[in-house]
């Protein structure tokens, strides 16, 4: 090849290159801005809510107590919010306690001392000394050593300090009554959530079957890390679920809903035993891949089965319907998986146990209960 020709390929190789790079760096760019403006529609509503109490906290700290600066009542709302339904008591009363402990304790250090580097010092670290030997959260403990600051910098005023702990007590007032007449964690958002979850699971057992179609190491690995990847999802379920049902209990205007967000809470136990379930499922893929050992082909047509009944739940869950329908196919599942053959291998035989607990599992999502869900599934013969 002459010198000129190699020198121009190496040219066109570079452009190619760098082509390629701009391309994923542009898809890159478009996936992150899509994931942004998702994660901003999901907060909307929390957004919008902190904003209007907020405001709410101040004007009637201002009007009806009169105070001229009540900083503090918007900024004890918003952290009241920031929790779920169930613990926002439990935050109210942290941050009263928290404040009364910082506000006593710099009033009477700057009244004694005074105010300087080493006052700040001293102040803060005796309020969160303080406020632990009272059995505080750490939420306590740092509103007392925030406080305390704003005492000795800001606001060194002694006539001042009931004053915030009241603001203090507005904010959080408003915060749990907002809350309780509109949470921020829709009703419906466990239902949501689980069905996102069944779209994940159903996904991760196509991957699965198609790594084990092709002995595919790199697919099957993948496989791994999906499987893995449900932890944050289960928690996000737990979470709302938690509030779901702290709303409908304590909420006067949601006491109809009580028996359906109860049955979208009992969602997460099920679903957890099926994300474990999974995930020794893609171990197992992994080891078969790797010994280059083969699955009987109605594993396979069992594992694509139960995903495509997964996702018809995730359809009934988005509808607000509880998937008690797709019961039918998941019986018809387990009365196939009762009549496969057992593999050879231990590998490959556990896949067919994994899948066969995992029929288990999505039959209680349909309403059933453990041992009714069992039943369903013969014995293999």
């Amino acid at each position: 090849m002459m010198p000129g020709m190699a020198s121009g390929f190496s040219v066109q190789r570079m452009k190619l290159r760098a082509f390629d790079l701009s391309e994923r760096t542009t898809r890159l760019g478009r996936r992150s801005l899509a994931e942004r403006v998702a994660r901003l529609r999901s907060r909307g509503f929390l957004i919008a809510q902190s904003a209007v109490t907020a405001g709410l906290a101040w004007f009637l700290a201002s009007e009806i107590f009169a105070h001229q600066t009540p900083f503090f009542a918007p900024i004890a709302a918003i952290i009241c919010l920031g929790g779920t339904f169930g613990h926002r008591l439990r935050r109210g009363f942290e941050i009263a306690l928290g404040v009364a402990v910082g506000i006593a304790v710099g009033d009477l250090f700057v009244q004694a001392f005074g105010a300087g580097v080493w006052q700040v010092a001293v102040v803060v670290g005796l309020s969160m000394a303080l406020a632990t030997l009272l059995g505080a959260g750490q939420l306590m403990i740092t509103q007392a050593g925030v406080q305390s600051l704003v005492v000795t910098i800001l606001l060194p005023n002694p006539n001042q300090g009931l004053e915030r702990w009241v603001d203090a007590l507005v904010g959080c007032a408003v915060a749990l009554i907002v809350a309780t007449v509109a949470p921020s964690s829709p009703l419906r958002r466990p239902a949501q959530l689980a069905a996102q979850i069944l779209r994940d699971l159903a996904g991760t057992l196509d991957a699965t079957v198609t790594a084990l179609r092709f002995d595919d190491e790199a697919a099957a690995d993948r496989v791994l890390e999906r499987a893995r990847a449900t932890e944050g999802q289960l928690q996000r379920l737990a979470d709302a679920g938690s509030e779901g049902v702290a709303v409908v209990r304590h909420s006067p205007f949601r006491h109809r809903q009580r028996p359906a967000v109860e049955a979208y809470a009992e969602l997460l136990e099920p679903l957890d035993r099926a994300s474990r379930n999974l995930r020794v499922l893609a171990r197992r893929a992994v080891t078969l891949v790797w010994r280059e050992q083969q699955v009987p082909l109605g594993y396979l047509e069992l594992i694509t089965g139960l995903a495509r009944t997964a996702r018809y739940m995730a359809q009934e869950l988005d509808a607000g319907r509880l998937p008690t329908a797709a019961r039918a196919d998941l019986v018809a599942s387990a009365e196939s998986s009762a009549h496969l053959e057992l593999a050879g291998s231990l590998s490959a035989a556990a896949i067919l146990a994994q899948t066969r607990s995992m029929v288990v599992d999505l039959l209680e999502l349909t309403g059933l209960g453990p041992d009714e869900a069992r039943d369903l599934v013969p014995d293999l013969d």
